[in-house]
């Protein structure tokens, strides 16, 4: 059973949760201590990625340092083709389907493709979705911001990308966000696709993971609670309210 399989079938036992750790924020040790408590919390997976700061260097050093430290899925989550490494289970080969600049919708995938294929890495296809505010997601990806008060064009981006054989659909509010993804946004888009929906940024409190969660999302994403805190019991509240539906 190959990674996304496992994201399946572990969805249908309910919702999952993946914490994200960036290589540029804490060193490979620091991350590897975070990825085991994140496990022992209870979470899905660690997704490894960042939108500034990282190199591969940096990613291969985090990813193999989390692998000795636990037996988690490792999931690449690349801003670039230069954010990739061999050692991780899989990777999201995502697309920022909302940006403005092709770069970050196909250039960087043009590039990162031969590698990928070469290493035999699992690639999951990935819409990537930024929603108002974006923080650095947004500034970074040049994305034409999903509006918090409309989910059509949140729902058109996310029926293209089912179309066109995506296996997820990320909803980002971005890294340090005030608020997460609207409920009334994530239930839209849940409501019109049949692939998983993924929601990530802003969500910091046990109440704010139930809400997203109860809106639609099959897979919770935090980040910054876990590298700002670093403390797993904050985590393990925000993972038991995901479970618990």
């Amino acid at each position: 059973m190959n990674v996304y399989e496992s994201i399946l079938e572990r969805r249908r036992k309910g919702p999952l949760h993946m914490t994200l750790l960036d290589p540029d924020k804490q060193t490979p040790q620091e991350a590897a201590a975070l990825s085991s408590e994140a496990a022992g919390a209870g979470t899905d997976a660690i997704m490894v990625g960042g939108s500034t700061g990282v190199t591969q260097d940096k990613v291969d050093a985090t990813v193999l340092a989390i692998k000795e430290a636990s037996k988690l899925p490792v999931i690449l989550f690349p801003a670039s083709a230069a954010n990739l490494s061999p050692h991780a289970d899989a990777l999201y080969f995502m697309s920022l389907l909302n940006s403005r600049d092709p770069r970050l919708i196909v250039g960087e995938q043009r590039l990162a493709a031969p590698i990928v294929r070469a290493w035999g890495l699992e690639a999951i296809p990935m819409a990537y979705l930024v929603v108002e505010p974006g923080m650095r997601a947004g500034e970074v990806g040049d994305a034409e911001l999903i509006s918090r008060k409309n989910p059509i064009v949140a729902v058109q981006y996310a029926l293209a990308a089912q179309l066109l054989g995506m296996k997820l659909v990320y909803l980002e509010a971005g890294s340090g966000a005030p608020e997460p993804v609207p409920e009334r946004v994530i239930r839209a888009v849940r409501d019109a696709i049949d692939i998983p929906v993924v929601v990530g940024g802003g969500i910091r409190t046990p109440e704010a993971a139930k809400a997203v969660t109860r809106a639609g999302a099959d897979i919770v994403v935090t980040g910054t609670i876990v590298e700002v805190t670093r403390e797993g019991e904050s985590l393990r509240r925000i993972i038991d309210a995901v479970k618990a539906g």
